[in-house]
């Protein structure tokens, strides 16, 4: 068996694609989730169902690399739960990160996003560049990255992923990503709307995600730091043309775009240079691959008011559950 690693998470959107993956290439892998949004994991895989708060260093030993997916995913929920948001997103993965390196552990891997750098329309982001996002989604995750990156040395590498908006179809699938969502309501109105046509967004295909991971993992010992990573960098407005093209090539269908002008506290396009130079990741994937998969795999996920493709509502359901 191939070497071991633990995925917290793993049950999540990208986990849901990248855990089969990783198994695929041979590593022993085990995961860490609550399973809010159920288990679409292949057969074999162990899940232990509880939160990265109940770990001890015990549960860590012996690992290889400790992937952290885990905490809340959006801005949507970040807003909802403002605490949850930050113990989730801010202290929970520099404590498996702590933990991780107590146990011996020689690689953590942090996902998270390139929310951080706020509303930055006038230039391309590096990971040099100002982190300063005001909304608590984007404080949350710098907080996290700030706090995993910390602890990097010698023995102990930290790669931390910004990652731009994941799209694509997953096992675990949401609908609530902007390029899954333009897709839906194209199939299910036959619209594509968009609330702000200029402002920029990294896209990120999940399968582009999958690679990114798996090149850290199987990165050389002593590389750590912060890497953006994304497919392409579009405007929202591009975005719309795109999946309609998409929709249109793989599917026969013209679908309507409805321009909205609302506003948007975020916009930022990111250069991926030092991930391709240092991770050797290369994106492979751009918007209409991504309508492509969608179409593909329709047949999956056609009923769109599922309350677990969207996290925003899954979340809300289960805080009114407990209380």
């Amino acid at each position: 068996m191939g070497a071991r690693i633990l995925v917290a998470g793993g049950c999540g959107y990208i986990g849901s694609s990248l855990v089969p993956r990783l198994v695929e290439r041979g590593y022993s892998v085990e995961v860490v989730d609550l399973m809010w949004f159920g288990n679409h994991l292949p057969a074999g895989v162990r899940v232990d169902r509880r939160s990265v708060a109940d770990l001890t260093e015990a549960d860590l030993g012996g690992f290889d690399a400790v992937v952290f997916l885990s905490g809340l995913s959006n801005d949507p929920m970040a807003e909802y739960a403002p605490y949850d948001n930050f113990v989730q997103n801010g202290s929970l993965p520099v404590y498996l990160a702590f933990l991780a390196k107590r146990a011996g552990v020689p690689r953590f891997i942090h996902g998270g996003s390139c929310s951080v750098y706020g509303y930055a329309v006038d230039r391309l982001c590096d990971e040099a560049s100002p982190a300063v996002s005001a909304f608590p989604y984007g404080i949350s995750k710098m907080q996290g990255e700030f706090g995993c990156l910390q602890q990097a040395d010698e023995r102990f590498s930290v790669i931390g992923f910004r990652q731009g908006t994941v799209s694509g179809y997953s096992p675990r699938m949401r609908l609530d990503l902007v390029v899954n969502a333009m897709f839906m309501t194209a199939m299910a109105d036959g619209v594509i709307t968009v609330n702000n046509p200029a402002i920029w967004r990294p896209i990120l295909a999940i399968q582009d995600a999958v690679s990114a991971y798996i090149r850290a993992i199987e990165a050389a010992p002593g590389i750590s730091g912060v890497f953006n990573i994304a497919s392409g960098n579009y405007t929202v407005g591009e975005i719309a043309d795109l999946v309609r093209e998409g929709i249109a090539r793989h599917m026969g269908r013209a679908p309507r775009i409805d321009i909205r002008d609302r506003s948007d506290f975020r916009s930022y396009k990111v250069d991926t240079e030092k991930a391709r130079t240092v991770l050797s990741f290369k994106p492979r994937c751009d918007v209409i691959d991504i309508v492509g998969d969608l179409a593909e795999n329709l047949g999956r996920f056609h009923d769109f008011d599922r309350r677990d493709y969207y996290n925003i509502r899954t979340f809300m359901a289960l805080r009114e559950a407990r209380e």
